[in-house]
């Protein structure tokens, strides 16, 4: 109001202060005037700025060393000052997830994550700039996932998503004898600092992979993974093993190999003698019950698989025709002409922000929902190795940052980082044996009860249970994030073949 009464005074002023016989205005300003001038442009000229801005990430993953720092990438465009703005970093998809918050001039971090604790800021200079870049310092194995860059003016706001990727390179495997056991000599190989998890193989001296014990992982205060396994070796033409560690996805490998006389196999005879006595002596009391033993292990294994193939065709009775609702797809999938194919895309489409789509969520529903009865369909996953995959409940939160879990309206698996889970609170981890090409989900309304079926070998991956359903549920996909053309494929949901 002050600035516009100083130009309502000066615009007087010009008009009448003009000299006897002049046709224009004496320009005859004060320099209180003259201020109020440039006041009311710079008012006009901050008020039209701040009115819309775009929050702006990286278009590819940022991949990160453990034990180093890294600059997380965020700017406004056009770039206006965030100096009076609210900036706010936070994880996606976990509990309490504030990384760091700028707010009222200041970095106000009191509810942090503990872990992020005295290892993050942001760029104070810079902000005049509009760069809410955050750095974050001896970067760990849990900052690995994906952050949002929130900035808000006012009632406006706008963010943009950025995926962390850790890479940490263990050490070279160390090889330590652990003497005779079991008829052979037993060999541990460890290797320290790796993320992600590597692999331990073990191999002869052609190599070709050997059996092995099961691989044991514990993490330290980075989070970095520390492996070990185990092996009894027999004597061989040369004696000489191999203990690899590689990771895939970091493309790292180490191996160390390791040599054993052929004295230490030779000492080990006594007592492979003194086994085999003792064995043929046992082994006429105890063969019969071996033979028993095995027949029925083997038996009731056949007997659940054949009713969990039961099961699965059963289910297929119910199949139905799934085709994806492009009004919930979140603006970076993208969808196939067909409906039936969904990807993760590098660039957000300008799509309407109607209340059907998601927000935050990486999510697209079908299209046809259902209040009643049962319901099949199947989705190809093929060799992704990120997606998400179920049914949701008509009032899900879509606009919102929400954990997936029945409690929230989603019943759903997940694969991510080679692990199989459940989404219920707490997560439950699936150990399959062989990762499925395609998953067949069956909804029965009335029982409350979602489950998972591996098609190809017609196994029971999980079921919900116990739920009781009060409105449309509909089919729920999320494809995940790729990195590098990993994970790139698209779901794709597949015609129902096995029916009869």
């Amino acid at each position: 109001m002050i600035i516009a009464l100083c130009f309502t005074v000066t615009l007087r002023h010009i008009q009448f202060c003009r000299s006897p016989g002049m046709t224009g205005p004496v320009m005859n300003i004060s320099v209180s005037e003259c201020l109020c001038l440039i006041l009311l442009l710079l008012q006009q000229t901050t008020v039209s700025t701040l009115e819309r801005f775009e929050v702006l990430g990286p278009a590819q993953p940022v991949v990160a060393v453990a034990g180093e720092d890294v600059v997380l990438p965020c700017y406004l465009k056009p770039n206006i000052s965030a100096v009076d703005l609210h900036v706010e970093w936070f994880r996606v998809q976990i509990n309490s997830p504030l990384v760091h918050l700028y707010r009222d001039h200041e970095e106000r971090n009191e509810n942090q994550v503990p872990s992020y604790r005295g290892r993050t800021s942001m760029f104070p200079e810079e902000l005049r700039n509009g760069n809410t870049s955050l750095k974050v310092k001896n970067v760990r194995g849990s900052d690995n996932g994906e952050y949002k860059c929130l900035v808000q003016s006012g009632k406006f706001y706008d963010d943009s998503s950025i995926q962390v990727y850790i890479k940490a390179v263990g050490t070279h495997p160390v090889i330590s004898n652990e003497g005779y056991k079991e008829g052979g000599i037993s060999l541990v190989c460890e290797s320290k600092g790796w993320y992600p998890q590597p692999q331990v193989v073990w191999m002869d001296s052609e190599g070709h992979s050997l059996p092995a014990g099961h691989t044991e992982t514990h993490t330290d205060s980075m989070d970095l993974f520390t492996v070990r396994r185990r092996i009894i070796v027999q004597e061989t033409e040369t004696n000489r093993f191999t203990c690899r560690v590689q990771q895939q996805q970091i493309n790292e490998m180490k191996e160390t190999k390791t040599n054993i006389p052929g004295e230490m196999f030779h000492r080990a005879h006594p007592w492979k003698v003194t086994f085999a006595v003792i064995f043929s002596l046992s082994v006429v009391g105890i063969i019969g019950c071996t033979i028993l033993i095995h027949r029925f292990v083997k038996l009731r294994k056949k007997r659940a698989q054949l009713k969990e193939q039961y099961e699965l065709l059963k289910a297929q009775r119910y199949a139905v025709d799934v085709t994806l609702d492009p009004d919930t797809a979140h603006p970076k999938l993208v969808l196939s002409e067909d409906r039936k194919q969904v990807r993760y895309g590098d660039t957000w489409q300008d799509l309407p922000d109607n209340p059907e789509r998601f927000k935050y969520q990486k999510s697209v529903l079908g299209k046809e929902g259902f209040s009643s009865g049962r319901r099949y369909w199947e989705v190809q996953v093929g060799d992704k190795t990120y997606w998400r995959l179920g049914v949701a409940k008509e009032s899900i939160n879509r606009k919102g940052k929400i954990k997936l879990n029945p409690n929230n309206g989603i019943w759903a698996l997940r694969l991510m980082e080679n692990k199989f889970k459940a989404l219920t609170d707490p997560r439950v981890s699936l150990p399959l044996s062989v990762e499925p090409q395609k998953v067949g989900v069956f909804v029965d309304y009335e029982e409350g009860q979602v489950s998972f079926y591996s098609v190809e070998d017609k196994s029971h991956i999980y079921t919900f249970t116990g739920y009781k359903f009060t409105e449309k549920l509909y089919p729920y996909f999320s494809p995940g994030f790729w990195y590098c053309s990993e994970n790139s494929a698209p779901l794709i949901i597949s015609p129902v073949s096995d029916t009869d």
